[in-house]
């Protein structure tokens, strides 16, 4: 009786992802790897491609171990939350932002492991999410090669420096820049496992959440956000690594 059921719990879940696959609308770009991300990002939620998510990123990659994206959603309302992957990329996911008082706006670097998709997808109030993106050559091996900090062997000299940055921009939003010196090792690389940045939180002066990010292993080396979010003066922020390390960073006055 137990194989029956765990048998038909299988085919159960197995109709549930298929069911949930064939819903996703058509993918423009026509990625082999879409339907399986929408079913696995998204599950049942309304998605539609929508031209208002831009995904600004380089005609070519010129190191694929350093690509820069920008994500810029501002022209849709109520937005809430922000992922941002590549479909061919072993670490498919670069990031998972969830908006508190920031703009659907986010800049960094990621790693591109062959030609792939790069896609950002942001969820309304609604539970709707607005899919753009476009396809990108790589010579590939972004995410399987050792970071240069690693190859120089001076990576735990620099572990956890931080620089921040802030830029008034319209009235009660500030555009904020953080970088830390870390590997962002994947574990795709012989003898080095998997150590990254996995989270990072952002505050104003008086503690309150301005944004929380989930962060992973196919974000570039030292890795970089930039983010505009809707406050003035002083700007807290802290990541934490997956070995629990934190590096803290303040900005303004």
């Amino acid at each position: 009786m137990r194989r029956l059921t765990i048998a038909a719990l299988s085919s159960v879940a197995s109709f549930v992802v298929a069911a949930n696959a064939q819903a996703a609308p058509v993918d423009p770009l026509k990625s082999p790897m879409w339907e399986h991300h929408a079913a696995r990002l998204f599950g049942s939620d309304k998605i539609v491609f929508d031209p208002r998510v831009a995904v600004r990123i380089p005609e070519i990659a010129e190191n694929q171990r350093v690509f820069p994206v920008t994500v810029d959603a501002r022209s849709v309302p109520d937005v809430r939350r922000i992922v941002l992957f590549a479909d061919l990329n072993p670490i498919p996911v670069a990031l998972d932002y969830r908006l508190a008082e920031a703009e659907p706006f986010v800049a960094t670097r990621i790693k591109l492991d062959q030609r792939t998709p790069v896609r950002a997808a942001v969820q309304t109030a609604d539970g709707t999410w607005h899919v753009g993106g476009a396809w990108i050559d790589a010579a590939g091996g972004g995410c399987s090669a050792p970071p240069v900090s690693r190859v120089k062997g001076d990576w735990a000299d620099h572990l956890g420096e931080v620089r921040g940055a802030q830029w008034l921009e319209k009235a009660g939003e500030t555009r904020l820049r953080m970088t830390f010196r870390h590997p962002m090792d994947t574990g795709l690389v012989e003898n080095i496992p998997a150590y990254n940045i996995e989270h990072l939180s952002i505050r104003d002066d008086s503690g309150k959440s301005l944004g929380e990010m989930e962060i992973f292993g196919s974000v570039a080396e030292d890795p970089a956000f930039t983010v505009v979010v809707n406050a003035r003066g002083a700007i807290s922020f802290e990541a934490r690594d997956s070995a629990g390390l934190r590096f803290p960073g303040k900005v303004g006055a």
